[in-house]
């Protein structure tokens, strides 16, 4: 390896790191405003200046400078630190001197900088430029005045995101940065150009002037607004969470989450069920914890098991899924699915309902092809890692389905179901691309599950992998791509009906058929038999009052994802733990401790505390002794060779900004609905 000198200090580096690079290996810190390791080199500000010897008798961008074998870089210089004093001199000639009224103040990296390399008062007698501010939609903030032009935004929108609606425009003095025409960002990534900003020019609209950064609690945990599993961080103040911010995981959504992640939380604060509530003359009351147990204990008592069906939702965690599950079994309720959309995985066999390659996996891929998805919506953290890779790599992928803008070129090969088929029996051309590729995947959408013939296909897809060496000892390339976050860990727990039960399908007739005297609706509120659901006892055990709790007669409140410490596992496979940043609203209890009060008024034994349900989750599944790492999985089930019938593969119209009870009922969400949602119907 190449060796240079850092201040004296001998340093090896690997070939075509840059002397920025090079110097932070040795410890040294770089100031910078444009420069960002996960975006192309731009060399615009001048703040990272140091001297090169050998070299030039000047400072030079140490971003832009390709380190050299036998070079010595010097960052702390009597010309280093004039330099960098001088363009800090000129970055301050236009900034507006309004820090206290800044949403960036506190966090910002030009306070930092100037405090070290400012110069303490201003040389410039001429009046400050001044920028109009531009609308950039209902998620980020504008004031250009502050804007030093480092296009962190400008080339985050284009490389990562893959929706180039940010530019400059003009030269010098003149030179704005915003959106071409008027128009709100489109773009689901776009909240994370707030964090790129390196001063005040870009800032979160739904959280100015809420609160400074000093007086926040900050709490380190995981989304489930989606089924990526992101690392956030949760602020807060009191019992009110203010923001959310990505944390780094290289391994699933790197330093990016989506806009729905950052900005669903303003859901916790509205429509929320915060008591529980007893049907009584055809209105629903509040009523005590105690009453209401006691009213579910009645009706569990009465009616025969047969009669009872419970359906679980796609927010719910891990322990109160197994928690409903074992008081559902001890009571000899079979009737239980957690596939509330119908989608058909099957429960017995792990490597179906998984993404096998892993999020980062992806990067190793040298072939993908996508079947009935439009990842940019249904995963936007897995779509923006593909879209890594085809720019880096030039990946080819390919599509069967639904033609949508992914935010990268790909080989459309139609929407046929008999296109597998073909491919399969090599009687298309991609057979020769699948053939001759090394790491091929495939992503399987939600769609594909949710079809009458999925036996028929999956098996079809699974020969089609087996047969190409996408499956192999060494590789696993079939993934399916999950949209929910409490899915795949009900499906790891078995909350899917045993033998002599009925699933969703089968529950879905009965309800339509009036056949079920009790209803358990454990946050399931994508359900489209509600209307159906009149002259039935209805249990709602949940956090917002949507549709499960519209047609409820008892209602029992828990704790959001922001109010409990709780397990999920991801679309990998890979379990989680979240970490409680504010308390439950009024008197909602977290959703094991509910369950476990109705078996102790049933008279049967259940869990006493978490790391009672925790021990025994352990005990019984590989999954949850692994807490934040891989648990591979074998495909185990006989394929199906039933046929595939003639219906189009198609994307699901999944409305990213309203998919959830949480989403819905955020201001923010509903405005980006209204705003992007109503351009792609127009």
């Amino acid at each position: 390896m190449p060796k240079a000198t850092v201040n004296g200090k001998e340093i090896e580096f690997e070939k075509g790191m840059t002397a920025l690079q090079v110097a932070e290996l040795a410890g040294e810190e770089i100031p910078r405003f444009c420069y960002h390791e996960r975006l192309k080199i731009a060399g615009n500000c001048r703040m990272c200046l140091v001297e090169i010897q050998p070299g030039p008798p000047k400072p030079a961008a140490s971003c832009a400078m390709p380190a050299a074998e036998g070079m010595k870089i010097i960052t702390n210089s009597p010309m280093v630190k004039k330099a960098r004093e001088g363009v800090m001199e000129f970055l301050l000639m236009n900034h507006p001197l309004d820090c206290p009224i800044c949403d960036q103040a506190g966090e910002c990296d030009l306070q930092d900088q100037s405090v070290a390399y400012g110069r303490g008062k201003s040389r410039f007698d001429e009046h400050k430029r001044a920028v109009k501010d531009k609308y950039m939609g209902p998620i980020v903030k504008t004031q250009m005045t502050r804007c030093i032009h480092c296009t962190r935004c400008v080339r985050f929108m284009e490389e990562i995101a893959g929706v180039p609606e940010l530019g400059a425009t003009s030269r010098g003095e003149h030179m704005e940065v915003g959106t071409y025409i008027e128009k709100g960002l489109s773009s689901e990534l776009s909240g994370n150009i707030i964090d790129l900003c390196p001063v005040g020019a870009l800032t979160s609209k739904p959280y100015a002037y809420k609160a400074r950064p000093w007086e926040l609690k900050k709490t380190e945990t995981i989304d489930v607004l989606d089924a990526v599993g992101s690392n956030i961080r949760i602020d807060s103040r009191g019992n009110e969470v203010l923001r959310i911010l990505p944390s780094v995981n290289e391994e699933i959504n790197e330093e990016w989450i989506s806009d729905k992640t950052r900005y669903g939380y303003e859901g916790l604060k509205n429509q929320r069920l915060d008591k529980p509530y007893i049907s009584r003359d055809g209105k629903l009351v509040e009523a005590s914890w105690n009453e209401a147990i006691h009213e579910v204990a009645v009706v569990l008592k009465k009616v025969r098991p047969e009669k009872v069906a419970a359906i679980a939702g796609d927010l719910v965690d891990v322990e109160g899924i197994y928690a409903l599950k074992k008081l559902l079994d001890e009571l000899n309720i079979k009737n239980y699915d957690c596939r509330q959309d119908g989608a058909m995985y099957d429960p017995l066999n792990r490597a179906s309902y998984i993404f096998n390659t892993s999020i980062a996996g992806i990067e190793q891929a040298d072939l993908v092809l996508i079947i009935g998805s439009n990842p940019r919506y249904e995963a936007p953290l897995v779509n923006a890692r593909i879209r890594k890779v085809v720019v880096a790599k030039n990946l080819p992928v390919a599509l069967i389905g639904t033609q949508v803008d992914l935010t990268y070129k790909y080989e459309f090969l139609g929407q046929d179901s008999g296109l597998i088929e073909d491919i399969l029996n090599e009687k298309h051309p991609f057979s020769e691309k699948l053939k001759a590729a090394k790491n091929p995947i495939i992503i399987v959408g939600n769609t594909v599950y949710k079809r009458t013939d999925v036996e028929g296909l999956i098996g079809q897809i699974y020969n089609l992998a087996i047969k190409f060496n996408v499956i192999r000892e060494d590789w696993n390339g079939y993934n399916a791509l999950q949209k929910v976050a409490g899915r795949t860990g009900a499906l790891d727990v078995g909350f899917v009906a045993p033998k002599g039960g009925r699933d969703i399908t089968s529950i879905n007739q009965g309800i339509r058929a009036n056949e079920f005297d009790v209803i358990i609706l454990y946050g399931a509120d994508e359900i489209d038999t509600a209307k159906y659901l009149e002259k039935t006892l209805v249990i709602y055990i949940g956090h917002h009052g949507d549709v499960g709790a519209n047609i409820a007669d008892i209602i029992l409140p828990t704790a959001a994802y922001t109010e409990k410490d709780a397990i999920y596992v991801n679309l990998e496979g890979r379990a989680q733990k979240a970490s409680k940043a504010v308390f439950p609203l009024g008197d909602a209890r977290v959703d094991f401790e509910i369950f476990s009060l109705i078996a102790e008024k049933l008279g049967i034994k259940s869990f006493s505390n978490q790391a009672e349900i925790r021990s025994e989750l352990e005990n019984k599944f590989e999954v949850f002794r692994n807490i934040g790492a891989l648990t591979k999985a074998k495909w185990t089930s006989e394929v199906s060779h039933t046929r595939v019938n003639k219906n189009p593969i198609e994307a699901e119209n999944f409305n990213f900004y309203l998919s959830d009870s949480i989403s819905r009922n955020s201001r923010t969400m509903v405005n980006c609905n209204a705003e992007f949602r109503s351009e792609e119907h127009t």
